[in-house]
Formats: structure tokens, sequence, C-alpha cells
């Protein structure tokens, strides 16, 4: 195609967007600044898009210098994407800014700045702007709804979600999945547990991702068995499990003792669903039987897996090892994430309190030798008190 249209043009860029491939977008935006091909709100819409998927906060800037001097500055297409790309790269006062100076609002607008609030942990500010965006008359929709939840649960607020709730019931919301699970996730992170089965209980439509989160609020409150029978729930609805749904329902029997469950259901991922172990799987494997002191049977499963340098499992074995008092497995942990990572302080701290522990004395001094010869030092404790 020798001259392009720009309607040409921005069903590449927005092909390129949707497969996230920004770089390669960026990269088509400037050949077209060589070309003198004059972008439109929908060309300025997609690139800010890709800034943002980026981090791209320079590219970003330069795009914004380009929509002063443009006639589409004040386009509320537009300016939800820079108060995306603002966002996004932590510089939430400049997205404030934009936001401010829109001359007229859409729901897609505050939806932006709203996710831009909870994107950088002002979940309170968020939840007031949320009831802001109500008093202005906006009508929210899945997207505010689904990050408001999040706001939510980030601050473990059981009242506010409940408000929110009851919004989502009289706006005819509940049936939206996605919502659906937000309400779920605020529910369990809020500690209630029983009123998030509730509410799953009555979804009308479910998705891996629902089931996934339900099984996963079991996990974080400590009820084992009853994310287990979740999950066999899930595979008797002909549910297929994810990489997702195996964490959750490993952590749950790791936190509540569930050993062997936990074994076999480890066993199932690849024999009965085709879901390759990941590090987050054996992770969950090698704590539930190091906190049981099972190490025989976590040997022969390191001795096999596949990723050894990750060192969060050889952290998982040394604190069970210090549990147990099990110096053996313990120095082999420790040498694993001296050689992965020799600066890190937390490992010799676990050796040296072990060792302090045994009344191996000799040995602490050692480990705060090569603490000496690796010139590493351990981050003081505080409290809030």
């Amino acid at each position: 195609m020798s001259l392009p249209s720009l309607t040409s043009w921005n069903a590449i860029l927005s092909g390129y967007s949707q497969n996230e491939y920004h770089r390669e977008a960026v990269m088509l935006f400037r050949e077209m600044q060589f070309r003198k091909v004059r972008p439109d709100r929908t060309t300025f819409a997609i690139i800010l898009s890709c800034c943002a998927g980026m981090g791209l906060l320079e590219g970003g800037k330069q795009i914004h210098a380009a929509l002063l001097k443009s006639d589409v500055s004040t386009d509320l297409y537009v300016a939800s994407g820079m108060i995306g790309v603002y966002s996004k790269c932590g510089k939430i006062e400049a997205a404030k800014h934009i936001f401010n100076t829109v001359p007229q609002y859409d729901i897609v607008c505050w939806n932006s700045m709203l996710a831009g609030l909870s994107l950088n942990s002002l979940d309170r500010e968020a939840f007031t702007f949320f009831q802001q965006m109500l008093g202005k008359g906006m009508s929210p929709t899945e997207f505010s709804y689904a990050t408001v939840l999040n706001c939510c649960s980030s601050l473990s607020s059981l009242s506010q979600g409940r408000q929110v709730h009851g919004l989502i019931m009289k706006n005819g919301h509940a049936n939206d999945v996605y919502v659906g699970t937000g309400l779920i996730d605020m529910y369990c992170k809020c500690g209630d547990v029983d009123g998030a089965r509730q509410f799953f209980d009555t979804m009308p439509c479910k998705n891996t991702v629902t089931w996934n989160e339900m099984i996963h609020g079991y996990a974080q409150n400590g009820h084992g068995e009853d994310a287990v029978r979740l999950f066999e729930n899930m595979i008797e609805a002909s549910f297929k499990p994810d990489c997702i749904t195996f964490v959750a329902v490993l952590t749950a029997c790791s936190h509540s003792g569930l050993v062997d469950i936990g074994l076999r259901i480890f066993d199932t991922m690849m024999q009965e669903h085709g879901v390759e172990p990941v590090s987050d799987h054996y992770t969950c494997v090698i704590d539930s039987l190091g906190r049981a002191g099972r190490f025989n049977e976590v040997e022969e499963i390191i001795d096999k897996m596949g990723c050894k340098d990750d060192p969060i499992i050889w952290e998982v074995l040394l604190s069970s090892c210090r549990v147990h008092a099990n110096v053996k497995l313990a120095r082999r942990a420790a040498n694993e994430l001296f050689r992965l990572d020799p600066t890190n302080s937390a490992s010799y701290s676990l050796m040296a309190n072990m060792y302090s522990s045994l009344d191996r004395w000799d040995d602490v001094e050692d480990v705060r030798g090569v603490m000496e010869e690796w010139q590493v030092s351990k981050e003081p404790g505080y409290s809030w008190v």
C-alpha cells in the first residue's frame, strides 16, 4: 500500500496494541510522523494506551506536548488515555490535573481516574471519588464496580463493600461475572467467607476465575477442607482448573495441614488436567511437607523439579528446617540461597537464628563472618508502637 489512509494506519496500530506489541506500535507511530501523516483522536488514544502499557512516561509526555498543539487536546477519549499514562507511571497528580482540565466528563474518563487512584494505592480517595461520581449523576459500569470493590478489598472495609454490593444489586450488575468475582474477593479479604460463598452460590454464570477466587478465599481464611471440597465441585461441574486454581487449592492444603490431600492433588495436575507444575506449585507442596517435618519427601521432590533457581522455594525450605532443627537440609537450602543471591540478609539471619536456638555459637560466628565477607547488612527491625 503506497499511500495508506489514516484509517489503515490506525487499524494496524490498533492491532499491535490489542496484541500487546506496544513497542512496535510506537515505532509505527514514529513512521507516521516521518511520513507527515496527521494523527487523529483515535491515533492518539491508541498510542497513549501503548505508552501506558509500557510505562513509557517520556513517550507519554511527548505525546501530551503534541496534543497541546492539536485540536483534540480536550477530547474525552484522548484525555482518558493521558490519565491512564500518568497513572500507570506513578504520576497521579498529573493525572488529576488532566482530569480537572477536561471541560466535560463521560463515564470512561471517570473510570480512568478511578482506576488510576486505585492503581496508586489511594483507595480511600478512590472510594470518595466513586461517591462523587455518583453525586454527579454518572451511572457506574461493570468496570467502575470492579475497581471500587478492589479498593474496598485493599482497605478491608466490609461496610463500604456491602454498600457497593447494595448498589450493584439495585442497578442490575450482580449477574456480571467480573463484578461477581470482585464481590467474592472483597468479602473474602474482609474475612466474611460465608458472605462470599453465599453470593458465589447465587451466581448464575461462573468462569474459572470465579471458582479460583472462591477457592483462594477459603485458603486465605484457613478453610482448607472447604477449599478442597469446592475444588472437587469445580471438577464435577466440568470447569477446567488452571495454574492459578492449583496454587489456590495447594495453598489451602498447606495452611490447613492437609499434606496427603495436597500431594494427591499435586499428582493429578499433569496426569489428569494437563497443567505443568511451576515454581509456585512446588513452593506450596514443599511448604506443606516442611511444616509436617517430612523432609525425605521434600528432598525427593527437590531433586526431581526443574525450577531449582527460584529462591522462594529455598527460603520456604530453610524456614521449615529452622522450625524442625534440620541442620543438614538447612545448610543445603542456605547454600543454594547464597549462590542465587549472596547479598540477601534473610537467609543468613535464618541460619544464624537456627544455630543460636541450638546453642551452636561457633556456627553463628561463621555465618556472621560470611556476612562480613560479602558485606551483607541486616536491616534493623522497628515497630509502629
